[in-house]
């Protein structure tokens, strides 16, 4: 029996030096800090457009439309939906970008220590 156990033990030692050893599978890099920002991928967003297409909200962070768009009376351009537009936003860091089923494709950035929404449309 004392044999059996000495056996074990040799094969659990060479196992652990074996795992020690091991090359990691992919080399290890410095994280930036845009890295460390969650992103959500395609979340489901419904956005708001009733008074043209200039800012959105995902979760806690505010964003503001890098090229606001509208009708030229404070409406959504024709093609969108009002007062909501349905589509997917996927945010990485201060960027967030919305896409929708007809094509839409709208970059916002969140401004620095932003808390609300610039403009409240009613």
């Amino acid at each position: 029996m004392t044999e059996k156990i000495r056996r074990s033990s040799l094969a659990l030692a060479l196992s652990a030096v074996l795992v020690a050893c091991a090359v990691p599978a992919a080399p290890m890099t410095k994280a930036s800090p845009e890295t460390l920002t969650p992103a959500a991928s395609g979340m489901p967003s419904r956005l708001y457009t009733y008074c043209g297409i200039k800012e959105l909200r995902v979760e806690d962070t505010f964003f503001v439309a890098e090229t606001p768009l509208d009708d030229g009376q404070g409406n959504p351009p024709p093609g969108w939906g009002n007062p909501y537009q349905d589509g997917a936003v996927t945010v990485s860091g201060s960027k967030a970008i919305f896409r929708d089923d007809n094509g839409h494709i709208v970059t916002f950035l969140a401004p620095p220590g932003a808390t609300g929404f610039l403009n409240i449309c009613s």
